[in-house]
């Protein structure tokens, strides 16, 4: 059926979230889902934010319930500016948006002109593949090593398209869990700054560190502006409160302050009031060391049980961080077709394919291990196994 509307054409061939299309399945009873990749909704400080927030209205409900600079809250600039330190040179600058997803927005329509080409991580970030694509980019991928990309591919991709810039996650990577190494940070920083390439890092999941030592943001090793780095609260507070920031050098930040102010003139006042009191309270590092304490065990859970319950030929990533396990099964298994079987009896995952700009790769998938119970995970991945072991019968 033709319809009457005249959509713009950058709307072709993009298709909503995958994830997003499973949410429908988490009201079915007895489902386990490993699909999403949200935070627990039992570990947001809800009490605590709420006493926060009913003092900061009564205190300040004039100022926090009006509008506001687009920049963000001025005093949790300050806050965010000494939370980013190590980062921050002389020419940077700092603006707060609502959740990290809108820099990665932000970030597209600043640089790209339709058809030009840009680099991503293969895989990568859906949300991210979708935003690019919306802005009419020209989307080459580099392919992910057990230390992060493929630095030989990354400068050979560089010399062939001439990319405007080159989208990361460095820090327990979604969707892989994969982190780069300190050496490779380096290494991509050098091979960027050396062709003009700008880097787009996305680190919302670094907090999260269950195992290993903290490695610095590639922005910390950015000495002349090449590097725009994306933050967020999302998965350390609340995704509801909607509060990340971007930290780039001032030319940038100001095309973004233009972008904010057609979007949403500011993020919500109580957000960022409601995040920067919580940190000035100095509730922020236990609740993160309470958040790792928490997810590891269910990261332990979920690796266990994998290497209890999966059969031979299915490997898996063994992530510090974050909140997912990349598994990979053998070739001639199609992740959709054994997704259609799982969710008969009743778990549920996200096939690998879509997080690959280019496709294929039907044999892989991710799992999550930040919603579900321990136990949930272990049941999860027994049933899971069951329909692996018995694929060819039951998608013939």
């Amino acid at each position: 059926m033709e319809t009457m509307y005249r959509f713009a054409g950058r709307f072709d061939g993009v298709g909503g979230s995958e994830i997003r299309k499973i949410f429908g399945l988490l009201g079915v009873p007895g489902m386990i889902s490993f699909a999403g990749g949200n935070p627990s909704p039992d570990l947001f400080p809800a009490d605590t934010l709420a006493d926060i927030s009913e003092q900061v209205i009564v205190d300040d409900g004039r100022s926090v319930l009006q509008y506001g600079g687009t920049m963000g809250v001025a005093h949790f600039i300050s806050v965010l500016k000494e939370k980013n330190r190590d980062s921050m040179k002389e020419d940077d600058d700092l603006i707060v948006l609502s959740g990290s997803s809108q820099g990665i927005d932000f970030f597209a329509h600043t640089m790209i002109e339709k058809g030009d080409a840009m680099l991503v991580e293969s895989p990568s970030f859906l949300g991210a593949l979708q935003t690019f694509r919306l802005a009419d980019a020209d989307i080459k991928t580099v392919d992910l090593q057990e230390d992060g990309p493929d630095t030989d591919m990354l400068e050979a991709k560089i010399k062939e398209y001439n990319p405007k810039f080159f989208y990361t996650i460095p820090t327990f990577q979604n969707p892989s869990g994969i982190t780069m190494s300190a050496e490779k940070r380096q290494k991509v920083y050098d091979i960027c700054k050396r062709y003009g390439v700008l880097i787009l890092e996305d680190d919302p999941y670094a907090e999260l560190r269950y195992e290993g030592t903290p490695l610095p943001s590639i922005k910390a090793l950015d000495d002349c502006g090449l590097v725009c780095k994306l933050g967020s609260f999302s998965k350390t507070i609340s995704p509801g409160l909607r509060v990340g920031y971007a930290v780039a050098n001032k030319e940038i930040i100001a095309k973004f302050n233009l972008l904010k102010q057609g979007a949403d003139v500011h993020t919500s006042n109580l957000s960022q009031t409601l995040v920067m009191k919580f940190i000035e309270r100095g509730l922020y590092e236990d609740h993160v060391r309470m958040l790792c304490e928490t997810y590891k065990e269910h990261r332990d859970a979920m690796l266990r049980a994998i290497d209890i319950y999966f059969p031979d030929g299915v490997s898996h990533t063994n992530p510090q961080g974050g909140l997912f396990v990349w598994v990979t099964l053998p070739e001639w298994m199609d992740a959709r077709k054994l997704f259609d079987a799982c969710v008969m009896e009743k778990v549920a995952f996200v096939a690998g394919s879509p997080f690959f700009a280019d496709g294929g790769h039907d044999n892989t998938l991710r799992m999550n291990f930040s919603m579900p119970t321990v136990s949930q995970i272990e049941t999860g991945v027994e049933r899971m196994s069951r329909v692996i072991r018995q694929y060819e019968f039951l998608t013939k």
